[in-house]
């Protein structure tokens, strides 16, 4: 699992890690049933507080993306259908966080848009 936490975003790295997480599960890049490394684990090799890889799991968890079972680990499940608000809840959340990203990096509404274009393949 690769996922890179970005200590200079505006986005906190609890919600940086619960987003790219929840991505590999959506994409299956992260399979059903595969065992997430333990929090201690992933806290190390990220270089974060256990606290905060802990609430990222709780949040996949709440969400339905992972179960959590002491002694057993964290194990993907089935990525869960969001309702439509969620789905829009979520999109709004996305953009927001892609704007501020845009933003600090001088980009412009346009050029924002235009990598946004490029990554939906169009």
């Amino acid at each position: 699992m690769i996922v890179e936490i970005d200590p200079e975003a505006s986005v906190p790295p609890y919600e940086q890690l619960r987003t790219q997480i929840a991505a590999l599960i959506r994409s299956g890049e992260l399979e059903v049933g595969t065992r997430l490394p333990s929090i201690r684990q992933l806290a190390g090799d990220l270089g974060l507080a256990s606290g905060t890889v802990a609430r990222a799991y709780r949040e996949l968890e709440s969400a339905g993306y992972v179960r959590g079972r002491v002694g057993q680990g964290t194990v993907v499940r089935a990525a869960p259908e969001l309702a439509e608000r969620e789905r829009g809840e979520r999109l709004t959340e996305a953009a927001r966080a892609y704007a501020t990203a845009a933003r600090e990096l001088g980009a412009d509404l346009d050029s924002a848009l235009a990598a946004v274009r490029r990554q939906f393949g169009g």
